[in-house]
């Protein structure tokens, strides 16, 4: 295993050993695993020591990936053929339709959210880097965090910053203020 990989699963073991409290406010609950854009293929071999981890300190693991999500939800849409042909017809599709996307995915996560985890449940979200420049990873997280009795878990290609609290996936976007709990790959 990477180190890099290898120090996130460490610092989420460590994570997992303080008791979880009851009572706290849903954005409390959230925890952000992040990690440098370039580990992705690692981090994605090795996401079975997060599960492991996990079973290991007596919790559930629910692994939601999103990195299909928004390919099969285009494939979906009526006028599909159309932004395919061309794609600069998106630009005008960001406000309405891709709301509609991020309502659509939101919806989604919640209901499985909801049949598959319980208050002893880690969620797990894998592949937010999918989403870039489609909607942003706040809004997922904003949409599903309330249904998320447990633990949300993002794995985070990105940056953190300590000093305002803000993060910036893939190191390109403009970050935003989130108050998750950040797991970071630190000796």
């Amino acid at each position: 295993m990477s180190s890099k990989v290898a120090k996130l699963v460490s610092a989420y073991r460590q994570h997992l050993t303080v008791p979880w409290q009851a009572g706290l406010a849903a954005i409390q609950r959230v925890i952000f695993a992040v990690y440098d854009k370039a580990d992705e293929l690692r981090l994605r071999a090795n996401v079975e020591e997060f599960a492991l981890a996990t079973q290991q300190a007596g919790k559930q693991w629910l692994l939601l990936d999103l990195t299909n999500a928004f390919p099969e939800w285009m494939a979906a849409q009526e006028y599909r053929d159309a932004y395919f042909r061309r794609p600069s017809r998106l630009a005008g599709y960001q406000t309405s339709e891709l709301s509609e996307f991020v309502a659509d995915l939101t919806t989604q996560l919640k209901a499985r959210i909801v049949t598959e985890a319980g208050p002893d449940t880690v969620v797990a979200l894998m592949g937010v880097g999918t989403l870039f420049g489609v909607a942003r990873v706040s809004s997922v997280v904003e949409g599903v965090k309330e249904a998320v009795e447990g633990r949300l878990l993002v794995f985070f290609p990105g940056e953190h910053h300590p000093e305002n609290h803000t993060y910036r996936l893939l190191d390109a976007r403009d970050g935003w203020n989130y108050l998750a709990v950040p797991l970071l790959a630190t000796d």
